[in-house]
Parts: C-alpha cells; sequence; structure tokens
C-alpha cells in the first residue's frame, strides 16, 4: 500500500512504519480503515470484560493501543520513534505523559475542574503528545471516554456526531476545537464534544 491518501490534520506514516503493516493484501485506505475499525471493536469488547485497572499508567495506555491496532500494525502499543508533523519530540514522550497522568490524578483528586474540563484538558494534552505512530486521535478519545465513565463518573462524550454535516465537517470542527486548545482556549473543546 504505498500511496495512502491521508485527511487533513492527520499524521502520516514513514516509510518505514508502513512496512509494519502486518496484513499485506491491504491495497487501499478503505481497506485499511476497515481493518483498523474490525481490531477497534475487538479492543471496545475486552474493555467490558477486563477487570479493574488503573487507567492513569503508561502500562494501560500502551495496553490499550495495542488492543486497539495490534492486529493491523506491529508498533502498535510502542511509542513513536520518530517525529512528526504534530506532537512533542519523541525522546520526551513517556517524561510528557507521566506528567499529564499526574496532573489528571490530581486534577481529579482535588476537583480543580470540572468533570467534562478535566476529560477535556487530558483528551487535548494526550493528542498534543501523540503518543504513536498513528491512530492517537482514536486512542486518545476512547482513553478519554474511559477517564470520564471509569474515574469521573460521567457518560462518554459524543465528540460532534449530534452535529449537522459529513464526517469531514465534524472533523474539521474538531480540529479547530484542538487548535483552539492548543492556545489554552478550551471553550470550543468543551461545546464540541458534547455536541
Amino acid at each position: 500500500m504505498e500511496d495512502i491518501m491521508y485527511p487533513d490534520g492527520a499524521t502520516p506514516l514513514s516509510p518505514e512504519e508502513m512496512e509494519d503493516l502486518k496484513i499485506g493484501h491491504i491495497s487501499t485506505r478503505a481497506e485499511l480503515n476497515r481493518f483498523e475499525q474490525d481490531n477497534i471493536a475487538e479492543a471496545l469488547s475486552w474493555l467490558k470484560k477486563r477487570r479493574g485497572s488503573d487507567i492513569l499508567s503508561e502500562k494501560f495506555i500502551m495496553s490499550l493501543h495495542k488492543k486497539m491496532l495490534g492486529k493491523v500494525w506491529r508498533w502498535a502499543g510502542a511509542f513513536r520513534r520518530s517525529d512528526k508533523n504534530i506532537g512533542v519530540h519523541w525522546v520526551q514522550i513517556p517524561a510528557e505523559l507521566r506528567k499529564l497522568l499526574d496532573d489528571a490524578g490530581y486534577w481529579i483528586e482535588q476537583g480543580t475542574y470540572a468533570p467534562d474540563e478535566i476529560a477535556v484538558r487530558f483528551h487535548h494534552k494526550l493528542v498534543w503528545i501523540h503518543l504513536f505512530a498513528n491512530g492517537n486521535g482514536r486512542h486518545a478519545r476512547l482513553m478519554t471516554d474511559i477517564l470520564l465513565e471509569e474515574l469521573l463518573g460521567r457518560k462518554p462524550f459524543t465528540w460532534g456526531s449530534g452535529q449537522a454535516g459529513n464526517i469531514d465537517d465534524i472533523r474539521d470542527s474538531y480540529l479547530a476545537a484542538l487548535r483552539m486548545a492548543d492556545r489554552h482556549d478550551f471553550t470550543r473543546l468543551l461545546e464540541f464534544v458534547r455536541s
């Protein structure tokens, strides 16, 4: 699968990362999306069956990514080892993740923000760090929903699913909200996640 088209705002894979595709007969973006979505469905099933664990841990975060994409990509569940069009320098990932997990634990324990704002801030920072070669947005949204349900006692976010428009419009709204959050304005992201 040499010519892969990425939607605006997506993280391109390097040629070396593309070589780690486990399913050799995939030839189109649509086929790749289908296999990844099937793998994510299996991860959702795993989540329902698993026993409680510390979700604010590097181990859980990496395990979730591996469960989501591990049947499709060899690098699933491992921190990226190259720089991308977004994210911290790859060598900073473990330290930045540790800081985020400590911050999130503190925000929850101290009630620093309302539950939805804790979740939005957590989500934004997880996307900003950009832990993995790919799948970061999907992983961060699922991690955020787990945080909401298991640690904050709230329903998962709708992630713009109630907005009118096509998937590209919803994606554009999401990316615009993330960019505002980059400037420390979480208003639009707070509105988007429950729309």
